[in-house]
Parts: structure tokens; C-alpha cells; sequence
């Protein structure tokens, strides 16, 4: 008996459209990461690493790291705690919840900067008691944090409610009949069913806070060596002609790109594996 083909495109067609897949990657992928590593190393090593090692550059690499270390644990407890609750409990306003959860996904990033500056701003909403009270949010470390978790609050929730939804509520129902507590149950029974997920979730998370541009840009004033993310480090050494010192940096945002790839195929795979585990 022949073996059923899985699509009906003959071979022509099928080559043609990986060809062009191929080439869409090619020109829009490979070629820009190539030609930031190129640009960067075109003067030697030695210039290379003077620009990593320049302080304003020093200041935006631990900026983006500390940015990244605040925003990314707000952001995986706030997703699980969403999807938990989306997911095992029927409570008033959950659509609206879900609703707001893929809000930052539909509003422009310069427009959720542009809302932080008008409550926290010198003439925002809170700005004159912010000021009373020497507090500073925006053009500060606050306002970048803010600004920060709020682009990249979906991801942990988006990744971990449909993975909760396909498992159902049968194994915490199981546990909880056994006489396991609530925070038993999610210890033992739900985290340990969603630790791949949420870690995927987390991956795309950490990557995001580290690349976000537009709201940071609004509310950080780009203030040299204190509010400069790595990407707006980059943007200014770019305007100012320092090619070198613009790719340098932006090479290791290149990397931070490529290792995230690498650990998402991992998580990817591992998940795979422990479904087709599960499946036989």
C-alpha cells in the first residue's frame, strides 16, 4: 500500500516554497545579525572591546541587566498567579482579566511610555506630589522598571493559560481530595505541570526586557551613564558617528538574541519530548 503523502503540492512547489522561506530568512535574518558582527569587528578586537569596556557602555549593560533582574520575577509571578486563576477558578470580570493581560500587545510601546509620563511626570497627574515628597519615577531607574513590566507582562501569563487550560483542574482536584492544602497543591501539583512552560514564558520575557526601546525611551531622558538602557546606548553612539561602539553593543544584543534562540529550541524540544513521553 502507498504510503499517504502529507501534502499534495508535487515536488516543484514544495522546493519553491523552501526556497523562498530560505531566502525571507536569509535577507532579513542572517544577513543584519552577520553584517552587526562584521561592522563591529571590522576595526579589530582591540577597538572591539574598548567600546564594551567605555563606562557609559559599562553603565548601559548593568542598567539593562538590573532592569531585566526587577522585571522578569514581577512578571513570572504575576503570570502564574493570572493563569492560575484563569484557568482553575470561575470568578466576575475574568474576560476583562484576559482582556487586559494582551493589552500591551495592542498599544504602540511609545504610547505605554507616553502614559507613565503623564502620571508620573513633573506636570503629570502625581507629578506635584511625587516632587513634594522628593520622590522621582519618570527619567529615573522607577519609570524604566515600570515601563518595562508593563511591555512584557503578557508573555509568562499568554504562554501558561492555554497550557493550563489543555491539563484541566483533574490533578489539583485529585490532590486536594487526598487533603492537600491550596499552596500544597500548587507546590507539588501545578507548578511542577507547568515548570516548562513557564520557563519558555520567562525566556521570552528576560528577552523582551532586555530589547524593549520605545516605552524606555519615553520615560528613561537618556541620561548618559544613568537612564541608557543598551539599547538606547546604542541609538546614541549612532547618531553621534561611533559605528564601532554602536555595533559593539549592539553585537552583545545580538548574542543575548542568539542564546535566547538556543535555549527556546531547547525548551522547545525538552517539551516535546515530555509530551510524546506523556502521549505513549
Amino acid at each position: 500500500m502507498a504510503r499517504l503523502r502529507s501534502t499534495t503540492e508535487d515536488r516543484l512547489t514544495q522546493g519553491v516554497l523552501i526556497a523562498l522561506a530560505l531566502g525571507f530568512l536569509t535577507f532579513f535574518l542572517a544577513l543584519p545579525l552577520i553584517a552587526v558582527f562584521f561592522e563591529a569587528l571590522e576595526q579589530g578586537l582591540g577597538m572591539f572591546l574598548d567600546a564594551i569596556k567605555d563606562p557609559d557602555a559599562i553603565a548601559a549593560i548593568r542598567l539593562t541587566l538590573i532592569i531585566a533582574a526587577i522585571a522578569v520575577p514581577l512578571n513570572m509571578v504575576f503570570g502564574l498567579a493570572a493563569a492560575w486563576a484563569i484557568t482553575k477558578f470561575s470568578f466576575p470580570g475574568k474576560s476583562l482579566l484576559i482582556t487586559l493581560i494582551d493589552l500591551p500587545f495592542s498599544v504602540s510601546p511609545v504610547v505605554s511610555g507616553l502614559i507613565f509620563v503623564l502620571l508620573f511626570g513633573a506636570h503629570g497627574y502625581l507629578g506635584p506630589w511625587l516632587q513634594a515628597h522628593d520622590l522621582k519615577i519618570v527619567f529615573a531607574v522607577p519609570g524604566i522598571v515600570l515601563a518595562t513590566v508593563f511591555i512584557t507582562f503578557p508573555f509568562v501569563a499568554r504562554e501558561l493559560i492555554p497550557l493550563m487550560m489543555e491539563q484541566g483542574k483533574a490533578d489539583e482536584e485529585a490532590a486536594i481530595s487526598l487533603g492537600a492544602n491550596g499552596w500544597q497543591t500548587f507546590w507539588h501539583v501545578t507548578l511542577p505541570n507547568v515548570r516548562w512552560g513557564l520557563l519558555y514564558g520567562v525566556l521570552l520575557c528576560n528577552a523582551r526586557a532586555m530589547g524593549e526601546f520605545g516605552a524606555v525611551s519615553v520615560v528613561s531622558g537618556h541620561i548618559r551613564g544613568l537612564t541608557n538602557t543598551m539599547p538606547l546606548h546604542v541609538e546614541i553612539l549612532y547618531n553621534e558617528y561611533d559605528f564601532v561602539g554602536a555595533f559593539a553593543v549592539a553585537s552583545l544584543l545580538a548574542l543575548l538574541a542568539l542564546v535566547t534562540l538556543v535555549a527556546k529550541s531547547l525548551l522547545e524540544w525538552r517539551f516535546d519530548l515530555r509530551h510524546e513521553g506523556i502521549g505513549h
